[in-house]
């Protein structure tokens, strides 16, 4: 059967693209969709269906730009309420694609709507399950983000719809199907995911501790909730974006298109409210950067990264950009909803410095220096990492205060004295330092290479004890 995954590492997600004899149907597609439709073309193919497993969170699905470019049908799961045209399926309805069939099964958990799809090849075998966020390789969807959006819903009474998909749609399914998720390792959607993006429902049933064959509803219940991390501000604006309309991404991408010399580029910071955004490497950014913006690196965790931190989608945005790499920043910010990019700095930085304007720099020490200076120093060591890093390991008597939440620990760094901020390899010690410097906090070193550097010093580190080996 011709699946084809399509994935992108910097969101964590997987498209699914299914083609027979002249259709195609598109699941769960990225807010760009010429990719889907030169891909189509290249099978000589028509894009019929765009099924969507659930109201997705993380991202802006691309299912209304290709059914407006294409003639595609959209399709969700019951109970589905979108507001534009598309059909709700009921459970255990097929859909022909070719001489292929997609059939679905309705598996609310994650959401209400959520949507497994089951794969059927021209010989009507059962091949595959597209799952969505209900079963991911080594996990399953998180079951708090509908309650978000929807009310009278708590995420223990989703875990427990979760728990009745899981049974009694899904693993009752042959083990030789072939899971297809919407996610792996990196996606927010989920805790304990692996990397890799495919498996059999055989060997999840054996390794996926959700899918323990003896396990309670309250077991399940309890260890799915245990340890969830409060998700990301922009999901639930995603998920509106999704269930009610947005901007085609080709407007998007025009109206993004402004190029502004360093005057008009100064003239935009003074008289709107936007963010100076600067996605340039760490490196650079440390050595040079306009005063107050907020640097988020292209080549990192980008899109998670200014959704988590920005938060508000309708954001005026203003880039500094690498050349030639503006149009790819727009796209890869209105993958999550960040569509109000109102123009980048023409020439990027180095127009900025030629231009003999004030730039601000930041302070950043090789792990030996750290290293060096730790003794006198260690009770001003701030870790940025999640907390899950923090507890398997860190510098002796460092601070955790994570990146995701850095302005609810403001008041923990101190104002008197220089103080360390590091995370796991340099990127989020910066993303972090910039957050303070715009708020007004400069008496910070960044320590470069971050704790990977610093565990290859002397430094003295703290190691996770797992309680169970404790006398």
């Amino acid at each position: 059967m011709k699946v084809e995954q399509i994935y992108t590492g910097c969101l964590a997600h997987a498209a699914y693209y299914i083609e027979n004899n002249g259709e195609v149907a598109i699941i769960d597609p990225l807010r760009e969709v010429q990719p889907y439709i030169n891909r189509a073309k290249l099978d000589d193919a028509k894009i019929k269906y765009v099924f969507e497993t659930h109201f997705h969170a993380d991202f802006v699905s691309g299912h209304l730009d290709l059914k407006e470019k294409t003639g595609a049908s959209i399709v969700f799961g019951p109970t589905a309420k979108p507001n534009y045209e598309a059909i709700v399926a009921e459970d255990g309805q097929i859909f022909e694609v070719g001489n292929y069939k997609i059939k679905v099964i309705h598996t609310p958990g994650h959401t209400m709507e959520s949507t497994t799809y089951l794969l059927i090849d021209e010989n009507g075998k059962e091949h595959g399950i597209v799952t969505g966020d209900t079963l991911f390789i080594g996990d399953v969807g998180r079951p708090d983000l509908a309650q978000k959006v929807v009310e009278d819903l708590t995420q223990e009474k989703l875990a427990g719809y979760l728990y009745d998909s899981l049974r009694n749609k899904i693993m009752p399914l042959s083990d030789d199907l072939i899971v297809y998720p919407n996610h792996g390792a990196g996606s927010a959607c989920g805790k304990n995911m692996s990397k890799e993006t495919t498996d059999t429902l055989g060997n999840q049933k054996k390794v996926n501790y959700a899918l323990r064959a003896d396990m309670t509803k309250e077991e399940f219940i309890e260890e799915v909730l245990d340890g969830l991390s409060e998700p990301p501000g922009y999901f639930p604006q995603n998920v509106m974006m999704n269930i009610t309309g947005y901007e085609s991404f080709d407007n998007v991408i025009t109206k993004s298109n402004k190029p502004l010399s360093p005057e008009a580029f100064e003239a935009a910071a003074n008289e709107t409210e936007a963010i100076i955004l600067d996605v340039r490497h760490q490196s650079e950014f440390v050595k040079g950067h306009i005063p107050r913006s907020i640097f988020i690196g292209i080549d990192g965790g980008f899109a998670p990264w200014v959704g988590a931190l920005i938060v508000d989608v309708s954001q005026p945005i203003l880039l500094v950009a690498p050349e030639g790499r503006e149009e790819e920043v727009v796209t890869r910010l209105s993958r999550v909803g960040f569509d109000n990019v109102i123009g980048y700095l023409d020439g990027s930085f180095q127009s900025w410095k030629n231009s003999g304007k004030e730039y601000d720099t930041i302070t950043s020490i090789s792990a030996e220096e750290f290293a060096n200076r730790f003794e006198d120093n260690k009770d001003v060591v701030f870790d940025v990492r999640k907390n899950g890093e923090f507890t398997a390991e860190h510098v002796d008597g460092a601070k955790s205060t994570p990146l995701d939440y850095i302005n609810n620990y403001l008041q923990e760094f101190p104002d008197n004295k220089t103080f360390y901020v590091h995370c796991a390899g340099g990127y989020r010690s910066v993303i972090a330092a910039s957050i303070l410097k715009s708020r007004g906090i400069h008496n910070l070193i960044d320590v470069g290479g971050g704790y990977g550097a610093i565990k290859k010093t002397d430094i003295p580190v703290t190691d996770y004890v797992c309680p169970s080996t404790l006398k």
